[in-house]
């Protein structure tokens, strides 16, 4: 057995039941440093730990396919979702299998904004630029998302300078493309420890500096109206 779990964002509290269940049973437990020190607790002391870097995430998922094959049970485990920020990461887990594995979804930094800041998941769209390769489709997306009157959530890009795409490199960009500054701009850090959270406009962002721990929530000029019936009385 293989699966890649989704250990939430950052906090024990937020691993799903059965996620956990998953790493109390596995024979091997893999994944980046911090995510891995995040379930640490519950890994069991018999299990193989597999840590890895951006640098040698190949071999070590090499290492742990092998183990796979050996009839091991084998956990990857991922920060918030695999599918919101961790698709390339699974592609890189089944390159290393050589086939399709399971995955198990966990709760995502963007579901905690979405709840801190009573925003509608129907109202708004989720765009991530925390990958590699190239970023411009996903850019004009977002300049769509907020042409078009909706909510954007999105995780910044926090790589070396040269690729880095953080609060106020977006806020510069939608300016450029002619997105109105006075969209309400708010930045959260560390959602589930220490939280910190700034709120301004998309102008004021441009000046901001932000850990790598930030997620970025950009709403709408026009909110839509509630939808529900009047209220008795009304």
């Amino acid at each position: 057995m293989i699966i890649c779990i989704g250990a939430g964002p950052g906090d024990i509290g937020y691993l799903t039941q059965r996620g956990a269940e998953l790493i109390r049973e596995a024979d091997v437990v893999a994944g980046f440093d911090a995510v891995v020190n995040v379930v640490q607790s519950i890994i069991p002391a018999t299990a193989e730990v597999v840590l890895m870097n951006y640098r040698d995430q190949v071999a070590q998922l090499d290492a742990v396919a092998k183990a796979h094959h050996q009839g091991k049970r084998c956990v990857v485990v991922f920060m918030g979702d695999i599918h919101f920020s961790g698709f390339q990461y699974l592609e890189r887990v089944e390159r290393a299998c050589g086939h399709p594995v399971d995955t198990l979804p966990g709760i995502s930094s963007a579901q905690i904004l979405a709840s801190r800041a009573k925003v509608c998941f129907d109202e708004t769209t989720f765009i991530t630029f925390h990958r590699r390769g190239d970023l411009t489709p996903f850019k004009r997306h977002l300049v769509h998302v907020l042409e078009d009157a909706r909510n954007a959530i999105v995780i910044p890009c926090p790589w070396d300078a040269a690729r880095s795409f953080m609060p106020p490199h977006i806020a510069t960009y939608l300016l450029q493309q002619g997105i109105d500054p006075a969209h309400p701009t708010e930045v959260w850090e560390n959602l589930t420890r220490a939280e910190a959270e700034w709120h301004g406009t998309l102008a004021e962002c441009v000046d901001k500096t932000f850990s790598d721990m930030s997620i970025m929530l950009i709403r709408t000029l026009a909110p839509m109206d509630s939808q529900i019936e009047a209220a008795p009385g009304t």
